[in-house]
């Protein structure tokens, strides 16, 4: 297949999709400027415009080149992050960037990418009646520790959290069997204590906080009560574009990146979250459906993880800034300021878009493919 074939056989409706979230992000970035394309909107869009061309770049490379290069790519972020803990870049009392001269990373960020490829990688090489061996989980269990125990190091929770579900995603549809998530969960359970012991100071402050959001309304508390305020006045239709009361008056922590939903809902409502989610259910239901048609577990693997990665991002960061989970840094894909993780998120819909254009490749467990 040609570059001009690839180029056409792209779901350009999924790319619209994710136009369209990006220039809403746009939109509620230039209102949390106060009507400025500084300091965030501008940005915003140039961010998505190289990573519209990266996306594009990841999607018509033969998905055989990236099958064979998964565990390069997971040891280079590996590396990396690694690197963080030597010369991070501290910001915020988090030390999660590294500094590479042109720009400053957060291979965090990538890692939710290259763990997808290296797990589909590694299930796509066994079969299921291997996958039924418990020493055989031994190696992606590994795989997924590595970058979970240096990300809270950082410390950095919630992406440690969507790493763990978003693995869980690919062990389930791999064909891992229940009764080993049960044991899982109940080591997790079991060892919830010896966590809590481990956390640190504030991520402590924002579990309790969250049991009890009204203990301190001036300090830790401060953020959630704002942002159900923000909610609630929105009202059904919201005050109208640039007219938010608690962002504008900046009562609203954070508006550009954790609590840009909770600007969105003041401004446009009830109606303006739904339309949002909506478009973000679509982008779902397309991942599905391409999944559906790829013809090797490589693609599927990838597609579904990549997609569960995008729906975690969404369902924690929504739910966070109502109250229903704790407050934990993830950003509202496509539409909160951030440049890594909008790569990353962009990138990841290159290896999606990607497995759709070569859909009909079969790969064999060792690597030989074919065309239908």
């Amino acid at each position: 297949m040609t570059f001009g074939q690839k180029f056409w056989q792209i779901n350009w409706l999924l790319i619209v999709l994710l136009i369209v979230l990006a220039f809403i992000g746009c939109a509620m970035l230039y209102s949390a400027g106060d009507a400025s394309w500084d300091p965030w909107a501008k940005r915003h869009l140039t961010r998505f415009s190289v990573g519209l061309l990266l996306m594009i770049f990841v999607a018509v490379i033969d998905i055989r080149i990236w099958l064979r290069h998964a565990y390069t790519l997971y040891f280079i972020i590996l590396a990396l992050l690694i690197a963080v803990e030597v010369i991070g870049v501290i910001s915020g009392g988090a030390q999660r960037w590294v500094n590479l001269g042109i720009v400053q990373l957060q291979p965090s960020e990538i890692m939710k990418i290259s763990l997808v490829l290296a797990l589909a990688k590694f299930f796509h090489s066994v079969s299921l009646e291997e996958i039924g061996r418990p020493r055989l989980l031994i190696v992606p269990l590994l795989l997924v520790s590595a970058p979970v125990i240096l990300v809270l190091r950082q410390p950095d929770l919630g992406t440690a959290i969507i790493l763990i579900m978003t693995a869980g995603v690919i062990f389930f549809l791999a064909g891992v069997r229940a009764w080993k998530f049960g044991v899982l969960i109940g080591t997790i359970l079991v060892s919830l204590p010896f966590a809590w012991a481990m956390l640190h100071s504030y991520q402590k402050n924002r579990i309790l906080t969250f049991l009890d959001p009204e203990s301190d309304p001036l300090g830790s508390g401060y953020h959630i009560m704002q942002s159900k305020i923000a909610l609630g006045s929105g009202g059904v239709f919201g005050k109208g574009f640039l007219e938010g009361t608690q962002s504008h008056l900046n009562f609203l922590p954070e508006k550009q990146t954790d609590f840009i939903f909770t600007m969105l809902a003041e401004e446009f409502g009830m109606i303006g979250g739904l339309l949002l989610l909506l478009v973000y259910t679509l982008i779902l239901i397309y991942c599905f459906a391409i999944a559906l048609r790829v013809h090797n577990q490589f693609g599927r693997l990838v597609t579904l993880g990549i997609g569960g990665t995008f729906f975690f991002y969404i369902f924690i960061n929504i739910a966070m800034v109502m109250g229903l989970l704790p407050v934990v840094g993830i950003p509202l894909p496509m539409v909160s300021y951030g440049g890594t993780a909008m790569l990353s998120i962009l990138i990841g819909f290159g290896f999606i878009i990607c497995s759709y254009v070569h859909r009909d490749i079969r790969v064999g467990r060792h690597g030989n493919a074919n065309l239908d």
